[in-house]
């Protein structure tokens, strides 16, 4: 019967360390701001803002993101580096795409491949970076 005790107490005192965990994990995940709707400016501090939107509707398939990011005057600027992650929030992991650079078309515009493979809510998240510093997080979905 003492076996089954000390078991029984180990055991609580593990899911109670895993809970703590799970807890001090969610709690250094990075804040994503929510973006508004594909077209809309959005900002980034005082120094930039950009818009982002697909180049066609979001169907089964591959799609390019497109983003265009200003300087302060309003002009086209290439200097930050971006990187998107595109999931199904309901099936976390199982889609993931992972952190992907954009890259740069001719124009300035910064592109990204995201590849849907079933229907479903998706999101898609980005990060801003000048240099080693990250700026700027923002997060969009979009249903299929």
């Amino acid at each position: 019967m003492k076996d089954m005790e000390l078991v029984s107490k180990l055991t609580l005192v593990g899911i109670g360390i895993l809970v703590l965990a799970g807890i001090a994990a969610r709690a250094e995940e990075p804040v994503f701001n929510d973006l508004p709707k594909p077209g809309k400016i959005c900002k980034i501090g005082d120094d930039f803002t950009f818009t982002y939107e697909f180049d066609k509707t979001p169907k089964m398939g591959t799609v390019i993101l497109k983003i265009k990011l200003s300087g302060k005057g309003g002009s086209r600027t290439t200097e930050l580096g971006i990187t998107g992650r595109s999931d199904m929030p309901s099936m976390a992991g199982a889609h993931d795409s992972g952190d992907v650079a954009f890259k740069l078309n001719r124009k300035g515009d910064y592109l990204l491949p995201v590849s849907i493979v079933m229907p479903g809510e998706w999101e898609v998240r980005l990060v801003f970076s000048k240099g080693a510093d990250v700026v700027f997080r923002g997060r969009f979905k979009f249903d299929v």
